[in-house]
């Protein structure tokens, strides 16, 4: 998986402290939607995918908020052995998302926030979302939604609702490099974060809204022996 971190970081300071708060509550508002999706318990088996070596606020903040940290295990490219120490009771492993080093059924519901897009082309999406749900029973994925105004990585609006080449061609001209690469930066809207979902598998979207704008998507893949759920309400979307 692409350690991305340190470029991240470098665009995320233009954003400002009244940004940064808000990017903070959207992930607030992610985290709660997870857990009335989910409702864990202290016995309920966590794996959060893709966290960082970083620590600034928002960062790995399923570890922050988890309540019950002693059935969390987190898991990422990069060294975020820190967090054993920040949140005791949090247990970590050094792996690659596509390869993750469980057996099948490790994990009750696995997490990995805003590390879907970073992983590749969306062949290589379809595989670690496959690898996810080998190794848990559900799994929740949010993403940045590729149709809202402004791309939160590059802090630069518009460019890219344009088609996938032309965006990273644009990116390279006005010096943004490091994600004008498919490996590095692959955003999917609604429709492709659902295409993720393995055959026979169930599965919610949840859209979170910014200045009238849907922001952020959460996908929950409900695991394969779970029950039909209530009809779904606005700002849902099912599939399966």
């Amino acid at each position: 998986m692409t350690n991305f971190t340190g470029d991240y970081s470098q665009y995320q300071k233009g954003l400002g402290d009244v940004a940064s708060r808000v990017a903070i509550r959207v992930r607030e508002q992610m985290f709660d939607a997870m857990m009335a999706l989910a409702k864990p318990t202290a016995d309920t088996r966590v794996l959060d995918v893709g966290v960082t070596s970083e620590d600034r606020p928002g960062t790995n903040f399923v570890e922050d908020l988890y309540p019950y940290p002693e059935s969390l295990t987190a898991t990422g490219a990069e060294d975020a052995s820190y967090l054993e120490r920040k949140r005791p009771g949090v247990r970590f492993v050094r792996a690659d998302a596509s390869a993750l080093p469980f057996a099948d059924g490790s994990f009750d519901l696995v997490i990995a926030s805003a590390m879907i897009e970073h992983v590749g082309s969306r062949q290589q999406q379809r595989r670690v979302v496959q690898e996810l749900c080998r190794v848990g029973g559900s799994v929740c994925l949010t993403t940045p939604n590729r149709f809202f105004p402004l791309e939160f990585h590059t802090v630069v609006p518009l460019l890219h609702w344009l088609p996938a080449a032309m965006f990273r061609g644009a990116l390279r001209r006005i010096g943004r490099d490091f994600y004008a690469s498919e490996e590095t930066l692959n955003l999917l809207s609604e429709g492709d974060l659902l295409s993720l979902v393995p055959a026979g598998r169930r599965a919610v979207v949840r859209r979170f809204r910014l200045l009238g704008w849907t922001s952020n998507l959460l996908l929950y893949i409900e695991p394969a022996d779970a029950p039909p759920r209530a009809p779904r309400h606005a700002g849902a979307r099912e599939t399966g």
